[in-house]
């Protein structure tokens, strides 16, 4: 099931990357009430709970790659890459800082606290959960409703035209109804 934090996380991460492509992002300084507005919208919507396995799973890469390299130190590369990678984990930090700098950056604190209000409220949290199923559905109901419309286009146009050149006209594989020719007058 798509999750639609992730869906809200694109929007978000859509509009930020907007700002930085027109250089905006980079050209504003950020107060502290910003960047803790921030952190509270960041925590609300759960943006940066997608990077939490990035470390795992770039230690499991290199202790595959370097077992697959040196099988016969598999016990040592194991428990040094995941000491190394327990060193690293205090890092996550400097990426939580970058996306709430990268926020406060994008949005003004009281957009930042309306964000995490909204999102932290029954209305937003049930959004966050229930907002996956109503858009793939919606784009079920989208899906259906385009092939009956390129169904019906075909076919009424294929219609109007037979009475202007008077003469069966070929149709684009439009679906099995609308490319039956129309019987000779």
């Amino acid at each position: 099931m798509i999750k639609f934090a992730g869906l809200g996380r694109l929007a978000a991460a859509t509009i930020l990357l907007s700002g930085i492509a027109l250089g905006s992002v980079n050209a504003q300084e950020v107060s502290e009430d910003q960047i803790k507005a921030a952190r509270a919208a960041i925590n609300a919507l759960g943006i940066t709970n997608q990077f939490d396995n990035i470390l795992p799973n770039l230690a499991e890469q290199l202790k595959s790659t370097m077992i697959q390299a040196n099988p016969n130190f598999g016990d040592a590369i194991n428990s040094t890459v995941d000491a190394t990678a327990l060193a690293l984990a205090p890092r996550r930090a400097d990426l939580e800082r970058e996306a709430a700098v990268t926020y406060a950056k994008a949005f003004s604190a009281d957009e930042l606290k309306a964000i995490a209000d909204f999102y932290n409220s029954p209305a937003g949290k049930k959004l966050l959960k229930d907002g996956p199923l109503a858009t793939r559905e919606l784009y079920k109901a989208a899906d259906i409703w385009s092939q009956g419309i390129s169904r019906d286009l075909a076919k009424q146009s294929n219609d109007a035209l037979q009475k202007v050149v008077k003469q069966p006209v070929a149709v684009p594989d439009a679906g099995a109804a609308a490319a039956q020719p129309a019987p000779k007058q």
